[in-house]
């Protein structure tokens, strides 16, 4: 198969080198048989985007997309524009098509748009939440504080706060909350991996379930903006160290 990546030499341009081609036609293979090819591919790229398996910068060739899944460049075309609607990929002139990069203030600019968003969306779904979708919290908060791959934090932190809000009946908002968590992804998983990074999440998470079983919709978004304020932090604090020692 084609990579998708233009540049270097395969082993820096692709974490992973011909791994990350596997795991893009296993994704694509996985998919449903109903979807069409564009959603295939978005769905596959986005999924390497946010998870960091194709860095930021990188260049995404369109015929080499498409060879890889045995389609056309139109419906290529078509996934690449759904990832630059999303802010994952940016059409830069004489380059082509390149997985975006975000400056620290723009993370620290989405990070408080979830604190402003996500506390709202779990107000609102904790009276709705039933004892069925409270357990299934519970479920993901015990599997993220159980699970040994470190690659794996990252998808049940993600479907842990998708879990919370689903019941708010606020389409706009979770889309939005959605969208953000997409651009902000694979930093989230960057800061799970940094000193008591997830540690703090497992104890934080708890006490968000917990409040949802109480019945506190007040408490459960505090303790939401709490939680997503004290990881921006965390994060930031690391990238701006990261950026003096190299000035």
């Amino acid at each position: 198969m084609a990579d998708p990546c233009a540049g270097k030499s395969r082993a820096s341009k692709c974490p992973g080198g011909s791994g990350l081609i596997d795991k893009l036609a296993a994704r694509a293979s996985n998919l449903g048989a109903g979807s069409s090819s564009s959603d295939v591919i978005h769905d596959a790229l986005r999924t390497a985007i946010i998870r960091g398996e194709i860095e930021e910068g990188q260049t995404l060739r369109q015929d080499a997309i498409a060879k890889m899944f045995n389609v056309s460049r139109i419906p290529v075309r078509e996934a690449l524009k759904q990832l630059e609607a999303s802010g994952l990929v940016t059409s830069v002139r004489y380059k082509g098509v390149v997985v975006s990069r975000i400056s620290t203030d723009e993370i620290r600019e989405i990070f408080d748009f979830r604190a402003t968003v996500e506390p709202k969306l779990i107000a609102h779904a904790v009276p709705r939440m039933s004892p069925q979708a409270i357990a299934h919290a519970q479920e993901l908060c015990d599997s993220f504080a159980q699970e040994t791959d470190g690659v794996r934090w990252g998808d049940l932190n993600r479907q842990f706060h998708s879990s919370l809000y689903v019941d708010a009946v606020l389409p706009y908002f979770f889309a939005a909350s959605e969208a953000a968590n997409d651009r902000i992804e694979r930093y989230v998983r960057a800061q799970l991996s940094l000193a008591h990074g997830r540690e703090r999440a497992i104890a934080e998470h708890q006490q968000i379930v917990d409040a949802c079983l109480a019945g506190d919709a007040e408490r459960a978004a505090e303790l939401t903006r709490q939680h997503i304020l004290r990881a921006a932090r965390s994060l930031t604090r690391v990238i701006d160290e990261e950026v003096g020692k190299a000035n």
